[in-house]
Protein backbone atom coordinates (compact mmCIF):
# COMPACT_ATOMS: atom_id res chain seq x y z
CA UNK A 1 0.00 0.00 0.00
CA UNK A 2 0.97 3.74 -0.65
CA UNK A 3 2.64 5.32 2.52
CA UNK A 4 -0.54 7.98 2.83
CA UNK A 5 -3.11 5.82 1.89
CA UNK A 6 -1.70 2.97 4.07
CA UNK A 7 -1.69 5.68 7.44
CA UNK A 8 -5.69 6.89 6.51
CA UNK A 9 -6.63 3.26 6.41
CA UNK A 10 -4.81 2.04 9.09
CA UNK A 11 -6.01 5.19 11.18
CA UNK A 12 -9.42 4.61 10.19
CA UNK A 13 -9.42 0.57 11.49
CA UNK A 14 -7.61 1.83 14.62
CA UNK A 15 -9.88 4.23 15.44
CA UNK A 16 -12.90 2.10 14.47
CA UNK A 17 -10.98 -0.96 16.28
CA UNK A 18 -11.22 -2.64 13.65
CA UNK A 19 -8.06 -4.89 12.89
CA UNK A 20 -5.73 -5.40 9.69
CA UNK A 21 -6.52 -9.28 8.44
CA UNK A 22 -4.19 -10.83 5.62
CA UNK A 23 -7.19 -10.95 3.65
CA UNK A 24 -8.25 -6.94 4.25
CA UNK A 25 -4.63 -6.39 3.00
CA UNK A 26 -4.84 -8.04 -0.21
CA UNK A 27 -8.02 -6.26 -1.26
CA UNK A 28 -7.22 -3.13 -0.40
CA UNK A 29 -3.77 -3.41 -2.02
CA UNK A 30 -5.74 -5.23 -5.03
CA UNK A 31 -8.63 -1.87 -4.76
CA UNK A 32 -5.88 0.75 -5.18
CA UNK A 33 -4.13 -1.14 -8.42
CA UNK A 34 -7.14 -1.15 -10.00
CA UNK A 35 -8.22 1.81 -11.85
CA UNK A 36 -11.44 2.83 -12.93
CA UNK A 37 -14.88 2.01 -12.37
CA UNK A 38 -15.76 -1.37 -11.07
CA UNK A 39 -18.20 -3.55 -8.96
CA UNK A 40 -17.61 -5.75 -6.59
CA UNK A 41 -17.76 -8.80 -8.17
CA UNK A 42 -14.80 -7.49 -10.48
CA UNK A 43 -13.04 -6.88 -7.02
CA UNK A 44 -13.53 -10.00 -6.15
CA UNK A 45 -12.81 -11.75 -9.51
CA UNK A 46 -9.26 -10.17 -9.24
CA UNK A 47 -8.60 -10.85 -5.66
CA UNK A 48 -9.25 -14.63 -6.06
CA UNK A 49 -6.91 -14.67 -9.06
CA UNK A 50 -4.17 -13.82 -6.23
CA UNK A 51 -5.69 -16.12 -3.41
CA UNK A 52 -8.86 -18.25 -4.33
CA UNK A 53 -10.12 -18.73 -0.89
CA UNK A 54 -10.92 -14.65 -0.49
CA UNK A 55 -14.96 -14.59 0.29
CA UNK A 56 -17.27 -12.55 -2.04
CA UNK A 57 -18.51 -10.88 2.00
CA UNK A 58 -15.00 -10.05 3.07
CA UNK A 59 -14.59 -8.01 -0.28
CA UNK A 60 -18.04 -6.55 0.32
CA UNK A 61 -17.12 -5.63 3.94
CA UNK A 62 -13.39 -4.31 2.99
CA UNK A 63 -14.93 -1.75 0.31
CA UNK A 64 -17.47 -0.83 2.83
CA UNK A 65 -14.93 0.34 4.99
CA UNK A 66 -12.59 1.63 2.11
CA UNK A 67 -16.05 4.04 1.54
CA UNK A 68 -16.70 5.09 5.64
CA UNK A 69 -12.56 5.60 5.64
CA UNK A 70 -12.97 8.03 2.29
CA UNK A 71 -10.56 5.81 0.66
CA UNK A 72 -13.15 5.12 -1.94
CA UNK A 73 -16.31 6.63 -3.49
CA UNK A 74 -19.24 4.23 -4.41
CA UNK A 75 -22.43 5.23 -6.65
CA UNK A 76 -24.86 3.39 -8.77
CA UNK A 77 -25.98 4.28 -11.98
CA UNK A 78 -29.70 3.04 -11.54
CA UNK A 79 -29.00 -0.53 -12.39
CA UNK A 80 -28.42 -1.76 -8.86
CA UNK A 81 -24.97 -2.20 -9.62
CA UNK A 82 -22.79 -0.39 -7.27
CA UNK A 83 -19.42 0.82 -8.51
CA UNK A 84 -16.38 1.86 -6.64
CA UNK A 85 -13.46 3.96 -8.05
CA UNK A 86 -10.56 5.85 -6.13
CA UNK A 87 -11.50 8.57 -3.96
CA UNK A 88 -8.14 10.06 -1.69
CA UNK A 89 -5.77 11.84 -3.58
CA UNK A 90 -8.51 11.98 -7.07
CA UNK A 91 -9.30 15.36 -7.92
CA UNK A 92 -13.29 15.31 -8.38
CA UNK A 93 -14.85 14.84 -11.28
CA UNK A 94 -18.81 14.35 -12.81
CA UNK A 95 -19.32 11.53 -15.28
CA UNK A 96 -20.91 10.95 -18.61
CA UNK A 97 -23.04 7.87 -19.05
CA UNK A 98 -23.50 6.14 -22.16
CA UNK A 99 -27.12 4.41 -21.69
CA UNK A 100 -26.53 2.13 -24.79
CA UNK A 101 -22.85 0.18 -23.80
CA UNK A 102 -22.66 1.49 -20.18
CA UNK A 103 -19.03 3.41 -21.58
CA UNK A 104 -18.40 6.08 -18.20
CA UNK A 105 -16.11 9.44 -19.21
CA UNK A 106 -14.64 11.38 -16.16
CA UNK A 107 -15.01 14.75 -16.74
CA UNK A 108 -14.42 18.16 -14.84
CA UNK A 109 -15.71 21.91 -15.91
CA UNK A 110 -15.49 24.76 -14.22
CA UNK A 111 -18.01 26.85 -15.38
CA UNK A 112 -20.56 23.73 -14.05
CA UNK A 113 -18.56 23.85 -10.77
CA UNK A 114 -18.82 27.35 -10.50
CA UNK A 115 -22.80 27.33 -11.49
CA UNK A 116 -23.62 24.63 -9.13
CA UNK A 117 -22.27 26.77 -5.87
CA UNK A 118 -24.28 29.96 -7.24
CA UNK A 119 -27.27 27.75 -7.19
CA UNK A 120 -26.29 26.11 -3.60
CA UNK A 121 -25.67 30.01 -2.37
CA UNK A 122 -29.18 31.15 -3.52
CA UNK A 123 -30.58 28.39 -1.65
CA UNK A 124 -28.56 29.10 1.43
CA UNK A 125 -26.43 25.83 1.11
CA UNK A 126 -22.83 25.45 1.39
CA UNK A 127 -21.27 22.61 -0.59
CA UNK A 128 -19.24 19.97 0.75
CA UNK A 129 -19.69 17.59 -2.00
CA UNK A 130 -21.76 16.61 -4.89
CA UNK A 131 -22.06 13.81 -7.60
CA UNK A 132 -23.09 14.64 -10.85
CA UNK A 133 -24.09 12.06 -13.88
CA UNK A 134 -24.82 13.64 -17.19
CA UNK A 135 -26.78 10.57 -19.47
CA UNK A 136 -26.87 9.63 -23.19
CA UNK A 137 -25.30 8.32 -26.49
CA UNK A 138 -21.70 8.31 -26.77
CA UNK A 139 -19.94 8.44 -30.85
CA UNK A 140 -19.77 4.64 -30.81
CA UNK A 141 -23.44 4.01 -29.74
CA UNK A 142 -24.60 7.53 -31.81
CA UNK A 143 -22.87 5.74 -35.42
CA UNK A 144 -24.04 2.42 -34.65
CA UNK A 145 -27.46 3.81 -34.19
CA UNK A 146 -27.21 5.97 -37.11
Amino acid sequence: MKSSVEKVFLDYMHDNGLSMTPQRKLIVETFLETEGHFSAETLWSIVRERVSDVGQATVYRTLKILVDSGLADCFDLGDGVSLYEHAYGHEHHDHLVCMQCGAKVEIFDQTIENRQEEVAGRFGFELTRHRMYLFGLCPKCQKEKA
